[in-house]
């Protein structure tokens, strides 16, 4: 018991610290939302799971003479008189953008749940359940493939939200409370899109919704901070009630079409263990009968792996069969040929030879126990550079959910490829490999930080030409810190990386008919 609380203390202390260090990012100051080009057109770009970007219908706003209506212009002066100074800090916190701002809380959360759960006294391991997402385990572990799949539903949501919430700003073209009434101030950069339905409030609507799914014990901080938003938008001057209200249905009406899906999606059953039994056994078995030495796990007791058959998950930007007949990589080096012996004596170079320069490549890509995960790594890494880019909400949503929808379909992509070919660990296979960073609990081949950071490359590279050089730079930095830290071979590297290359074209492709153009 006594070694129990002593582990249970220190993944609390790595929880803390994770907490703390991604609440930190999100004060980070960053300048008032103020397109270049606001993209009005935008409600003619082609959704991701709504059929048109009018399907869920929106009521035509208030009258702006009616008596309800003059008494919300009313409310937002009565707010801007008596703002405090926390009001107001909240109000800069949010000016810097709706989907800025969800998706560094999204960072925060994977943070805090991306601790693997402890063994029970008798040497099995606990799996954190939905249904009861506050006992021990907490739900979700926001492993890499879980934090991936949650990026890009919270993501791809709020792009289709946002497309629908434009189309209707076109149709009924109201102006903000601030062009309405000279008694309300402009307390954000003043814009001509229409404010019906309001933009923020299509984000926190649909956001909410997708996140209390995905991390339900945090429904409550979810919603404080849905809160925080709202009251920003009614002291901006942006936005009046009636705006609010019709952007948040029509956000948790698009929100409904994802969490559909996300329940379909065969995620559910990724953790491959069923009553009980171990339905994964499959993969080690095929790797026996195969003639190859198959994947152990490096851990005491002995963890089965993470999530073996995410590999099954339906993807976003192309079908399962394109998966298996075009996208799955070619077998790893047998661990019989003389190939794989050079390899893994390359990884046993690196282990006992590291260097200041490689370990510092190590660590900044290490993204692993309590931090948000190497996806969360490459939305920090677009984040940064899109604020550069003044764009517009809807267009910040469209290469949000671009990029994350590239990193959901590569950890698809990779998982396929660990748990069809079960390839050992280097330390696995030559006990004198002593490892410089963490080994992650799954098959070597393909290489995860590779194939999540080949796929963010490309399609970044496609949205910001001008860094798709630093991009790629970027990626290969990534691919060869595994093989510096001593968990994985050149190979998984290399293939990984050129995996992900593929996956990113599947995202190009699907931004190149969008209608959004670039």
């Amino acid at each position: 018991m006594k070694k129990i609380s002593i582990i249970i203390s220190s993944c609390m202390v790595l929880l803390i610290t994770a907490c703390n260090k991604q609440l930190e990012d999100n004060s980070k100051e960053f300048p008032a939302l103020n397109p270049a080009r606001i993209d009005v057109n935008a409600g003619t770009w082609k959704p991701i799971l709504l059929n048109t970007a009018n399907e869920i219908a929106v009521p035509a706003p208030m009258a702006t003479g009616t008596p309800d209506f003059i008494a919300q212009l009313s409310e937002i002066k009565s707010w801007q008189k008596n703002a405090t100074a926390e009001d107001k800090a909240s109000l800069k916190y949010w000016s810097a953008g709706a989907v800025l701002r969800w998706n560094e809380i999204m960072r925060e959360l994977v943070a805090k749940y991306n601790l693997p759960p402890y063994q029970n006294p008798d040497g099995t391991y606990p799996i954190p359940s939905a249904n009861n997402p506050l006992a021990y385990p907490l739900f979700p572990f926001a492993n890499p493939p879980y934090a991936a799949r949650a990026y890009a539903y919270v993501s791809a949501a709020q792009y289709d939200a946002l497309v629908a919430a434009y189309f209707y700003k076109q149709q009924y073209n109201r102006a903000a409370p601030y062009q309405l009434d000279n008694g309300i101030q402009a307390m954000l950069p003043q814009q001509t899109t229409p404010a019906y339905p309001s933009e923020d409030a299509a984000v926190y609507g649909v956001t909410v919704e997708m996140m209390k799914l995905l991390f339900p014990g945090e429904q409550a901080f979810i919603q404080q901070k849905a809160e925080e938003h709202r009251r920003a938008r009614l002291l901006s001057g942006a936005n009046t009630r009636n705006d609010l209200e019709a952007g948040e249905a029509l956000g948790k009406a698009v929100a409904q079409r994802f969490v559909a899906r996300a329940r379909t999606d065969r995620a559910g059953a990724a953790v491959g263990i069923v009553n009980g039994v171990e339905l994964w056994r499959e993969f080690e078995t095929a790797a026996i009968n195969q003639g190859e030495t198959p994947w152990i796990s490096r851990e005491l007791p002995l963890r089965p792996p993470m999530l073996p058959y995410f590999g099954r998950v339906r993807p976003f930007l192309f079908d399962s069969l394109t998966l298996v007949t075009k996208l799955r990589p070619v077998p790893p080096p047998s661990t019989k040929s003389e190939q794989f012996r050079k390899e893994t004596e390359e990884v046993l170079f690196y282990s006992q030879n590291p260097t200041r320069e490689r370990m510092r490549i190590v660590h900044f890509w290490a993204d692993g126990v309590g931090t948000y995960t190497p996806p969360g790594h490459w939305n920090a890494i677009a984040a940064e550079e899109m604020v550069k880019l003044n764009l517009s909400e809807v267009r910040w949503a469209r290469n949000m959910a671009l990029l994350n929808m590239a990193l959901m379909d590569a950890a698809i992509v990779c998982w396929d490829a660990k748990y069809t070919y079960y390839n050992p660990r280097p330390s696995q296979v030559n006990t004198n490999i002593k490892t410089l960073t963490g080994i992650p609990n799954f098959p070597a081949y393909t290489s995860g930080h590779s194939t999540f950071s080949g796929a963010a490359a490309t399609i970044l590279g496609y949205l910001i030409p001008t860094k798709a050089n630093q991009f790629n730079e970027m990626a290969k930095e990534a691919s060869l810190s595994r093989l510096y830290g001593s968990i994985h071979y050149r190979s998984d590297c290399e293939v990984g990386l050129t995996s992900g290359n593929q996956v990113g074209s599947y995202a190009i492709l699907r931004a190149q008919a969008d209608g959004a153009g670039n």
